[in-house]
């Protein structure tokens, strides 16, 4: 049997070439990411160990408040203490928060999501192990700083040039002393490593006076790190915990961020192993068709159903192992090119050399590649094995075609309930998963039936614009419209898949937009980028530049009520908000004129806990850890309100946190602007120009619409080159169908030739013929795929449906393209078979 199946392949060797090359593809995507994320993984863990390598154990909060109810702190006394433990070598208190770099021409230096400031510790020679200068000195004094090497790079910056650094929503111009070398995730992720000196960092980023955010420790030689950290243990108050290293490294390992982009990619490889099993499946069962009397003739000399059934499932194993074995190879070349662009994109790059002999990721793409191309392959190869002996001895004609009444019947129930599904998901992402894949399966199922009146539609039309093969290319559609069907399918689910995420993240932006601009409380509005702050005193500055009517600054507060309930305020300037000069609230009882001396609260709040103007609210503040103990509140309610979400659920006036609840407060949010009358635009201008920070932001409602829209346009790009792939294999379906159509098709062509029509017209006759297939499976997915947009987006409250019509028409416009350029090939090879061997076969 294995030599038959050896002959079998190599004789037909050009038809499996496509399907290997399909599932080659998706393999190639499947093990690319495994090595990928195997690579990842290794990199990071590396990084991880290299990035703090004086640490054996950490010191750090649990979460869990100590015995007085407030959560216990790492402070200096604590560290004295520990550092005198048997076999500790060191201890060091961690300061950490976030510090920008701006770069000479005024930009950011790096993402806002990575930029790091740190204490700088020195020892008795000024140096500091985890910091290790290659240049200068370390920072003394809050005018100094030191830099990573990659980021003073970047930013233009050589030791002793003066450096802007944002830090706490304040713009500082100091002096860089030093650059030094680390080994940190933020430098590695394309971040920036700021270092202060110990007094700087205590007033920047102590999480209260006098505390540090962790402690670690040094094993002493002969100490190995479990030990010291169970005598550190027992010398920590409730609230503490003690980490090992290899502890630290493992949970640092297990962070559930590191696995998206690896899923990410395995996913869409997994689609596009879906598609390639289309191509497969139509292409074994367009060899069984042509094979049916080979096989008849094998059950004729004694072979049984099981061995014919044995001989088409071993053709697509060694066509799958051996797809597999190339795709596994182009997949190392995929993984060191994502590691490549992954690498430029961000930092500098990470030491993480891929394993290409590596075993899982290896017999993964063995397993995948035989078991995609041996499951499409496996109903084809049922057909095979049911052809009766007697079927060798029939030379004219082939069987009937089985009736497509049960398939009718399950692409329209299939269709219903996928319609069904979609209809009612409300949004719901694990019923859409289910809705689209079946709704497709019966659009699928229906082509058969869809195609002969999409025949009858296109006949006249075609007749005047390319005459007798026109008609010619639509009765090879209808002829066998589960060929048709097969062919159109892998189309049809890339194209819905496309015309899903472009639906779903259009509407997702215009709501995005709407939702913005109903919310821009004032004309306009000053908020920090990501991960960065307003500075306390951004409002002040502000509120001495003309064109001003208005200006507020915004942060929230807490407070425990009496009754047990939580009120979230936002802090705001009573002088801004009063007498309606900012503009944004309507009153419903009470007066904001008032809100000096007590708190006005929205109408949704009101109504639920029954308050109304003259009842008096009291409780208090809530700290970080969700503990009252901060300013203490007792005041009436004079005024019930509407108003955006920036300015809600209820106002406090700033008054009300005065002296030490200040801190407590939280950090400014937003500032809030209201122009003069006809001067917005010029006030825009003037506030960037004072306040001279690249971290924030001045919006007016125009710009707020546009930037919550825009935020999908990564997103789209990067669905959309994952896709792209899954759209070729798609192509290949449809060029592999036409191919193998030539094979079968001698006969014809060759009496085609014989009376009358040249070689371009039967390259005329392949074209329309894939074209017609094309923009029929185009139009399937466009539809499947844009219902299951709108369905993804519908159950959203405020949700607005945005049809790119212009985008799908280009789809639509794009599979035609498809079905030209698939039939250039076997329009080539249909018009150079001789006319007289067509004719005598």
């Amino acid at each position: 049997m294995f030599r038959t199946v050896l002959r079998s392949v190599r004789r037909d060797l050009r038809r499996f070439a496509l399907p290997a090359l399909a599932v080659l593809i998706g393999v190639a995507c499947v093990s690319g990411s495994l090595l990928y994320s195997r690579s990842l993984a290794a990199g990071a863990d590396r990084l991880q160990r290299a990035s703090r390598p004086d640490v054996s154990v950490e010191v750090r909060a649990t979460g869990t408040p100590g015995p007085s109810g407030t959560a216990p702190v790492t402070d200096e006394a604590l560290l004295r203490r520990l550092s005198a433990l048997p076999g500790a070598a060191a201890a060091r208190g961690t300061l950490a928060g976030p510090a920008f770099l701006v770069a000479r021409d005024g930009t950011l230096v790096g993402p806002a999501s990575q930029a790091a400031g740190v204490n700088f510790v020195p020892d008795r020679r000024g140096r500091d192990p985890r910091y290790p200068l290659t240049h200068g000195r370390g920072p003394h004094g809050p005018g100094e700083v030191a830099l990573d090497r990659w980021s003073a790079r970047r930013g233009g910056y050589r030791v002793g040039d003066r450096v802007r650094i944002v830090v706490r929503g304040e713009v500082r111009s100091v002096r860089l002393t030093g650059v030094f070398t680390v080994d940190d995730p933020a430098v590695a992720a394309g971040g920036t490593v700021t270092a202060f000196d110990q007094a700087t960092a205590r007033t920047l980023f102590a999480p209260e006076p006098g505390a540090y955010a962790s402690v670690t420790l040094t094993a002493a030689p002969g100490t190995s790190p479990s030990v010291l950290a169970d005598r550190v243990a027992r010398a920590l108050p409730a609230g503490l915990e003690a980490v090992p290293r290899a502890e630290l490294d493992a949970r640092a390992a297990a962070a559930p961020d590191r696995a998206k982009l690896g899923t990410l990619l395995l996913v869409f490889a997994g689609i596009a192993l879906f598609v390639s099993a289309f191509l497969v499946g139509n292409t074994f069962t367009m060899l069984s068709a042509a094979r049916a009397r080979e096989h008849a003739l094998l059950r004729a000399v004694g072979a049984s159903r099981g061995r014919v059934l044995r001989t088409v499932l071993g053709e697509a194993v060694l066509v799958g192992a051996v797809a597999a074995l190339a795709g596994y190879a182009a997949g190392i070349g995929v993984a060191g090119t994502l590691g490549a662009l992954f690498g430029a994109a961000t930092g500098p790059a990470v030491a993480a050399p891929l394993e290409p002999l590596a075993p899982v990721p290896l017999l993964t793409a063995l397993a995948v590649g035989v078991a995609v191309t041996a499951a499409a392959a496996y109903v084809p190869a049922l057909r095979a094995s049911a052809v009766a002996p007697v079927a060798a001895l029939r030379t004219d004609l082939p069987a009937a075609a089985p009736s497509l009444r049960r398939r009718t019947l399950a692409g329209l129930s299939a269709s219903a309930v996928g319609a069904f599904l979609l209809a009612f998901a409300g949004g719901d992402l694990g019923v859409l998963a289910v809705g689209l894949p079946v709704l497709l399966g019966g659009l699928v199922l229906l082509v058969p039936v869809l195609a002969p009146p999409l025949a009858r539609v296109l006949r006249a039309p075609l007749r005047r614009v390319s005459g007798v093969r026109g008609v010619l290319a639509l009765a090879n559609v209808c002829r066998n419209p589960r060929r048709t069907a097969a062919t159109a399918g892998a189309l049809t689910v890339c194209v819905a898949l496309v015309s899903a995420v472009t639906v779903a993240l259009s509407s997702l932006s215009a709501t995005a937009d709407r939702k913005a601009q109903a919310q821009m409380p004032t004309d306009l509005r000053i908020t920090a980028v990501d991960f960065a702050q307003v500075g306390a005193d951004t409002a002040r500055k502000v509120a001495r530049l003309p064109h001003v009517a208005a200006v507020t600054s915004v942060r929230e507060a807490a407070f425990r009520l009496r009754d047990g309930s939580t009120l979230w305020t936002a802090v705001v300037d009573p002088d801004a908000v009063g007498r309606g000069r900012l503009g944004a609230l309507t009153v419903r009882a009470g007066s904001l004129d008032d809100l000096a001396r007590g708190v006005a609260v929205s109408s949704a709040l009101a109504a639920e806990h029954g308050w109304r103007p003259g009842d008096r609210l009291t409780g208090r503040e809530l700290s970080d850890a969700g503990v009252p103990g901060g300013s203490s509140l007792n005041r009436p309610v004079v005024a019930v309100y509407d108003g955006p979400e920036a300015l809600g659920p209820a106002l406090l006036p700033e008054g009300a946190l005065a002296g030490a609840g200040v801190a407590r407060g939280g950090p400014v949010t937003s500032v809030l602007v209201r122009a003069q009358p006809g001067g917005t635009a010029a006030l825009k201008q003037e506030i960037r120009r004072a306040l001279d920070n690249p971290l924030l932001v001045v919006q007016d409602r125009g710009d707020a619409g546009r930037e919550a829209a825009e935020a999908f346009g990564p997103l789209l790009s990067v669905l959309y080159a994952m896709l792209s792939v899954t759209v070729g294999i798609g192509a290949l379906g449809v060029a592999n169908t036409m191919g193998m159509a030539v094979f079968e098709r001698v006969r014809e062509i060759g009496l085609l030739r014989a009376v009358g029509l040249d070689r371009a017209g039967v390259r005329s006759v392949l074209r329309v013929e894939s074209v017609v297939v094309s923009l029929l499976g185009a139009g399937l997915g466009i539809l499947a795929g844009g219902a299951a947009g709108v369905a993804a987006v519908s159950g959203q409250t405020g949700a607005v449906i945005s049809v790119p019509w212009a985008s799908l028409l280009l789809f639509f416009l794009g599979a035609a393209v498809i079905g030209v350029l698939a039939a250039l090939g076997p329009g080539v090879r249909a018009a150079r078979v001789p006319v007289t061997r067509a004719v005598g076969e």
